[in-house]
């Protein structure tokens, strides 16, 4: 079983050669998008480079489950993520820190949740962590 320190530095590497960025940008605070720069394409090509590097099936919906809340009413209203949005957020994503989010859970802040952070501690439940 990796470290976390272990995983990081993977997916660093990981990080760098898909998104073509430098080893000092990659931080555990790095937002995938708007630090980062990445798009919907990259994320299935750091899934797949997430899967060859540490051995494991990533299913693209449980690391990224950006379409829970696209047009669902009970999860979404007035553009903010509603309580059973939350509680639905926690159940598929509980790798994820939701403390900031939940202060403003705007939709459209949604993406900032996709951090280096969150992939190392994703991947550190997956291998059993």
């Amino acid at each position: 079983m990796p470290t976390k320190d272990e995983i990081f530095e993977k997916v660093r590497t990981t990080l760098v050669d898909a998104l073509n960025v430098d080893e000092d940008e990659v931080k555990p605070t790095s937002r995938l998008r708007a630090d980062l720069n990445a798009e919907s394409i990259d994320f299935l090509d750091i899934v797949f480079r997430l899967e060859k590097q540490f051995g494991v099936k990533i299913p693209r919906e449980e690391l990224f489950p950006e379409s829970i809340f696209q047009g669902d009413a009970e999860f979404v209203a007035d553009g903010k993520v509603t309580a059973k949005g939350l509680a639905e957020l926690e159940k598929q994503m509980p790798f994820a820190d939701l403390t900031e989010f939940r202060k403003d859970p705007r939709l459209d802040k949604m993406e900032d949740l996709f951090t280096v952070d969150l992939i190392v501690n994703y991947l550190q439940k997956k291998l059993g962590g």
